[in-house]
């Protein structure tokens, strides 16, 4: 009996210690699958938003103009003010009249059949305004809605222009990740040189630790896009009035633009095409109409009334009309003149102002395309190759042990840095050309 217990106890411990052998194995092997994932988890490919096809900047133009709540407030407002002209320009309402006058009780028709006072009357009258009232009316009201009207195209312009410079920024964003993640790919073979010569002692740790740190800044960087690219799309969603969860906009390739117009043709443009000057000029109209017709309301307004009156018995029915004339207050017209006069002095000075920041715009946005334009042909034909062919240099000189690894480092930072540069200035380049589309009415493509 001694015998099986002591063979049990050794069974037990056996069982233990395979349980604790086959424990090891299993940590070993999660902890040797963990780091062949790890390159895995650094991807970024997982951390790109779904995204469509490239959907062209004209494609989406079209669609923010017919979507979009703001362009179409704006123009359903336009048309509303042009429904102010029939209103303000039409007579007065025509008042129609009941009269009954009774003898003897003021119950209605009380005395009627037993006074040959009594009688019943029916009657309409009707203001008329002086000659040229109405149409002055009209005029400014006209005046205001065709205000509303380039107003309307105003407010189209902001939205297209806010459209696309969402874009060429979405276009400048995925543009830059294709940059660092080609240039994290160069940046792995760096760190494989490193690696290497380190191992074979030519190297010391530091070269490895700070490639494995720039790998790790450019992996920040990646994800840093990805938050603003959110930001971006959902911006561009809500212009085109889409749903958020909708896939996101693939943008196409930004390509430069020529100006085809000089600073002067485009000031020219400016005044002749603007709508915020245009709309400034039909509010300066607006207010000269104004003040025609404050000096018109000095004119008396006049009043039309006639009433046919039956009574009872053999008394014939009565007939009037009534002409009246409404005589202005001249001291409160006096004020309605000199405030009309003070609003078109100011609307003039308004539309100066207006048209001298539009110019200044103008002149702005044309110095800065063409000066973006000579730093891209800068970076294209003269940094970025420049760089390029720095950094093979370097990394051959590196290999072979004539150059250190801050050099080599250093001209791989050169390389990434000018190409985003590069995507950058592109990107502001059309996001001036787009806001002198804007400011002029033309199209530079």
């Amino acid at each position: 009996m001694k015998a099986l217990r002591a063979f049990a106890r050794m069974l037990e411990s056996s069982f233990r210690l395979i349980g604790v052998l086959t424990l090891a194995v299993g940590v070993a092997a999660g902890q040797q699958t963990t780091q062949e994932a790890a390159p895995e988890e650094k991807s970024t490919t997982t951390m790109q938003p779904p995204a469509g096809s490239p959907v062209t900047l004209e494609e989406l133009i079209r669609e923010v103009e017919q979507r979009n709540p703001d362009i179409a407030a704006a123009q359903l407002g336009y048309q509303a003010a042009t429904h102010v002209a029939g209103q303000v320009s039409a007579f007065p309402d025509t008042q129609v009249m009941v009269q009954h006058f009774a003898v003897g009780s003021p119950r209605p028709f009380a005395g009627y059949s037993n006074s040959e006072f009594a009688y019943i009357g029916l009657g309409a009258s009707q203001e008329i305004p002086y000659p040229g009232k109405r149409g002055l009316r009209a005029q400014v009201a006209n005046q205001e809605a065709e205000a509303r009207r380039f107003q309307a195209d105003s407010s189209r312009r902001s939205v297209v222009d806010q459209l696309k410079g969402i874009y060429f920024r979405l276009a400048y964003l995925q543009e830059t990740l294709g940059v660092l993640e080609r240039n994290d790919e160069v940046l792995r073979d760096v760190q494989k040189i490193t690696e290497s010569r380190y191992s074979v002692g030519q190297g010391n740790q530091q070269e490895v630790l700070k490639a494995q740190l720039q790998h790790t800044k450019i992996l920040q960087e990646i994800t840093m896009h990805h938050r603003e690219v959110g930001q971006m799309q959902a911006q561009l969603k809500q212009l085109l009035n889409r749903v958020q969860d909708n896939p996101n906009i693939q943008t196409v390739p930004l390509t430069l633009r020529s100006i085809p117009y000089t600073a002067s043709q485009l000031m020219e443009l400016v005044k002749q095409q603007n709508p915020d000057i245009k709309a400034q000029q039909q509010m300066v109209k607006q207010s000269e109409s104004q003040v025609e017709l404050s000096r018109k309301e000095f004119r008396p307004d006049f009043n039309v009334q006639y009433i046919w009156q039956h009574t009872n018995g053999d008394t014939r029915d009565y007939y009037m009309a009534t002409f009246g004339i409404n005589l202005p207050n001249r001291g409160r017209r006096k004020a309605e003149l000199a405030q009309a006069e003070a609003n078109r002095e100011q609307a003039k000075r308004m539309l100066e102002g207006e048209q001298q920041r539009r110019l200044a715009e103008v002149q702005d946005q044309f110095v800065v395309a063409e000066t973006s334009a000579e730093q891209l042909k800068i970076y294209k034909e003269g940094l970025i190759p420049q760089s390029e062919a720095t950094l093979r240099s370097a990394q051959a000189a590196y290999q072979s042990g004539k150059q250190d690894f801050e050099t080599l480092l250093n001209s791989f930072l050169d390389v990434l840095g000018l190409q985003i540069e590069y995507q950058r200035e592109l990107a502001d380049h059309e996001t001036a050309l787009a806001r002198l589309e804007a400011l002029t009415g033309v199209d530079l493509r």
